[in-house]
């Protein structure tokens, strides 16, 4: 499967404003780009991140814990992830994931969630209707 990236940071600052706009507001502004263009750049290397999961998961990672942007790095996380999302063909997937995310994303922010139980949720999200009674224990026991 041909992966297809989002176009780079300046993608990225439109998706932010966008979806600060429509979430009900907050504050616009960069405070240090460079994690996430080093994300943009490193899901593209298929040595570090061999397939999809992988990669939606280091994206949604780093743009919800490297506060790129004076607010919103949690919306952005989800938004981003969407958008690569809807650029490979999950469109029947996208409406789940911002579903599902909403709450990951805060927890992920938190700490609460490490990136390899995120990798699991994503997933989850992407190939079954709902999680696992295991992966739902995992999953309580990381936020309680």
């Amino acid at each position: 499967m041909k992966i297809t990236y989002l176009d780079g940071i300046d993608e990225v600052i439109e998706i932010h404003k966008k979806t600060i706009i429509a979430s009900g507001g907050g504050l616009l502004g960069v405070i240090d780009i460079g994690p996430l263009e080093s994300a943009l750049a490193h899901i593209q290397n298929d040595d570090y991140y061999p397939d999809f999961v992988d990669k939606l998961t280091h994206l949604f990672f780093s743009a919800d814990k490297s506060h790129c942007f004076s607010d919103g790095n949690k919306r952005i996380a989800i938004t981003l992830c969407t958008m690569f999302l809807l650029k490979n063909g999950y469109l029947y997937i996208a409406e789940r994931f911002l579903h599902r995310t909403e709450m990951i994303s805060l927890q992920v922010a938190k700490g609460s969630i490490s990136k390899e139980l995120l990798k699991r949720l994503i997933r989850s999200i992407l190939e079954e209707d709902d999680y696992s009674e295991e992966l739902k224990l995992e999953l309580a026991n990381a936020i309680s």
